[in-house]
């Protein structure tokens, strides 16, 4: 069993226990995009030259203390802390601290394929900086001298400060990637983590644990906890049964039919707040019938989304209608949902020449923040889709084989997925997730839906740093959205954090992170 939460006693080391809801796919922060463990697991160990400031999506200086823009947005000088002390972890101890060094190879490792860290693990893809076409925007990394770094883009870019913010864009060190290559085992940088954060990893048991210690060696404010455990349990009921416990403190992603329950108990308390967020069903548009939109929205027709919202949210989210959420600038309200009405949905079938449509539903196997329950929300679907004449068959895959196959070009059906925003920038929803730079495997664009009227739109958006005119040309890429039904866009959300009554310091993120640097356990 797992030691419980320990308070502050003379010779008691203090440890911290997150019930974490799935395994991680990797501990590198670079490659995966599945806002899992992995996320949560991966900020204790590093930083980024800037950080998002606790509980907002404002940035603040991170292993960069201060940075300089230049007057047309398209040059970025950083200044790098001093003295900054990569983790010494068994096995290895570094000889230098961070410089510009291990800045330029973040960036490159993802930016070169000739880079022998490019392609270091098999499949490997960089879905959020391919997604955000990073490689088309950034010219140049730059060192100037060992603690200042250049990055010169090739045109202005709104939201590149924030996403610089984004775990992928961690700062991962130079000398230990190139020890790792020497002793020919490349393969445990994505094992052993090594950074400059608060926690250094210890040890992990597939699917069981995670261990962290708290880093000596931490530039920054120190944490109050000296051990950070991830006790991995994908059950949301056992997880609270671990909370009620004390085996826990903190877990996430609660059952919507417990919240009443935690509400309710003495020992728990319950943080909420609307989530970033948005839920979706995405067609492949590229694979018959999917690519006639007569038959997309025919789908979206059949699909009563409200029913889902009362099943499986339980009150706690909305129905969503655009790929972004409500809470997020540029909003467009003025869209129109496409209606629950199986009659028409017939009709539009029947006009699109498709008759005894058999198609897979893709169930994810996890919760997730944005979907308590993907199975269930298939049953709801191929319960109505029956009602119009379609046949839907259920599917699933282990997590990380669902992330990986579901990004296949060529997948059959429709697959249940999901997104938190990871810098309060409507680009970070509109390029990952819907540009033709996402598309192909191992992309983020599920739909595998490349809208040239819609690329467009986000690409001026980013490209001016004038919010009113960002936001009325995502309005505008809303609407194409809309009218081409690449998604049927399921919810948006209410996320909810349960923890013990004797937790102080978590502060939950717009942006659906858990860190834990400056959590505490008071008697």
């Amino acid at each position: 069993m797992l030691m419980c939460g320990t308070a502050a006693m003379p010779g008691f080391a203090k440890t911290f226990v997150y019930c974490s809801e799935a395994s991680p796919e990797g501990f590198d922060p670079a490659p995966y995009t599945a806002g899992t463990t992995f996320d949560a697991s991966a900020h204790p160990v590093f930083n980024r030259l800037v950080e998002f400031k606790p509980g907002t999506t404002e940035v603040e200086p991170g292993l960069a203390e201060s940075w300089d823009v230049s007057e047309d947005g398209t040059v970025y000088t950083f200044h790098l802390r001093k003295g900054v002390k990569f983790q010494t972890i068994d096995g290895y101890t570094p000889t230098r601290t961070l410089d510009a060094d291990d800045v330029v190879f973040s960036f490159v490792r993802q930016s070169d394929a000739a880079n022998p860290w490019h392609g270091y693990l098999p499949g490997i893809t960089y879905e959020y900086y391919d997604g955000m076409d990073l490689p088309k925007i950034v010219k140049s990394v730059e060192k100037v001298d060992d603690l200042t770094v250049k990055v010169t883009l090739n045109m202005a870019n709104a939201p590149f400060l924030a996403d610089l913010a984004m775990p992928f864009m961690s700062i991962v060190s130079k000398e230990y990637a190139d020890t790792l290559q020497k002793e020919g085992r490349m393969a445990d940088f994505n094992n052993i983590p090594v950074g400059t954060g608060p926690f250094k990893f210890v040890a992990y048991q597939k699917d069981a644990v995670i261990r962290y210690a708290k880093n000596p060696d931490y530039w920054g404010t120190a944490p109050k906890i000296d051990d950070l455990v991830f006790a991995i349990t994908p059950d949301a009921s056992v997880r609270l049964q671990k909370l009620k416990a004390n085996e826990c403190q903190l877990m996430p992603y609660p059952a919507p039919a417990d919240l009443a329950d935690i509400k309710a108990d003495k020992n728990l308390k319950l943080d909420s707040q609307s989530g970033l967020n948005v839920a979706y069903l995405a067609y492949n548009t590229t694979v018959a019938p999917f690519d006639d939109v007569r038959v997309r929205k025919a789908l979206n027709m059949a699909i009563n989304k409200q029913a889902i919202i009362d099943a499986v949210f339980q009150g706690a989210g909305q129905v969503a209608k655009n790929p972004i959420p409500p809470t997020m600038w540029s909003y467009n309200d003025a869209v129109k949902d496409d209606a629950y009405d199986p009659a028409a949905a017939k009709k539009l079938l029947a006009e699109a020449g498709v008759k005894d449509l058999t198609m897979d539903i893709w169930a994810m196997p996890v919760q997730r923040p944005y979907m308590p329950n993907a199975r269930r929300t298939a049953e709801l679907m191929q319960a109505d889709l029956a009602k119009v004449g379609v046949k839907a068959n259920i599917v699933s895959y282990e997590w990380g084989e669902y992330l990986k196959k579901s990004t296949e070009k060529d997948r059959k059906g429709a697959v249940i997925m999901g997104w938190t925003g990871d810098n309060g920038d409507p680009d970070n929803f509109l390029a990952v997730l819907l540009s033709c730079q996402a598309t192909g495997d191992g992309g983020s664009n599920r739909a595998q839906w490349c809208n040239k009227d819609f690329s467009d739109l986000i690409t001026k958006a980013r490209e001016t740093s004038d919010e009113a005119e960002r936001t009325k040309l995502y309005e505008q890429a809303q609407v194409v959205f809309k009218d081409q039904a690449p998604w049927d866009t399921i919810a948006h959300s209410t996320q909810y954090v349960p923890m013990r009554k004797d937790v102080t310091g978590f502060t939950m993120s717009p942006l659906g992170d858990f860190t834990f640097e400056r959590v505490d356990i008071t008697e």
